[in-house]
């Protein structure tokens, strides 16, 4: 599990990150989501229709249905899809959880999570899941680009 991030947030990457891989507008089973990347099933659907709640994904019924990217890889950042699932409260709460946190009022790491915490965010806005795609090297997401002969 992620220190920041919770499982939900890490699957609803994963996923997103699967789909940029399939040609464009390809519908990808949620069964074929779930065996590949190995997230239990009714929990992966319930993050998909978050994801498409969201425009991030686009969901279709039937028997040729499923999900695809709902916007160019190119456009979607690791912050759209933390901001989907996780929210964007860790760009501005304290480490331990007080509410009082502040410059004014610091807790005793209040400094260094700022930093991190900024470097953080930095990232994750600077990261599109075109480019993050192309350069993972998981073998779920070498069969998504057709880089292995495994039928699905």
């Amino acid at each position: 599990m992620s220190l920041i991030f919770s499982r939900q947030c890490e699957y609803a990457i994963q996923s997103v990150l699967y789909l940029a891989l399939k040609h464009h507008g390809e519908m990808t089973s949620i069964r074929e989501l779930a065996q590949r990347l190995d997230i239990p099933y009714h929990f992966l659907g319930k993050i998909l229709q978050s994801l498409t709640r969201k425009g991030l994904l686009l969901s279709h019924k039937g028997p040729a249905g499923g999900f695809a990217l709902g916007m160019p890889p190119q456009d979607i950042t690791l912050f759209h899809i933390v901001e989907a699932i996780d929210g964007t409260d860790f760009t501005r709460m304290c480490v331990f959880g007080f509410s009082e946190c502040n410059d004014t009022n610091p807790c005793s790491v209040h400094e260094q999570w700022s930093v991190l915490r900024e470097g953080v965010y930095q990232m994750l806005i600077s990261k599109n899941i075109a480019a993050m795609a192309k350069d993972t090297k998981q073998p779920a997401f070498r069969i998504a680009s057709g880089m292995s002969n495994v039928s699905l």
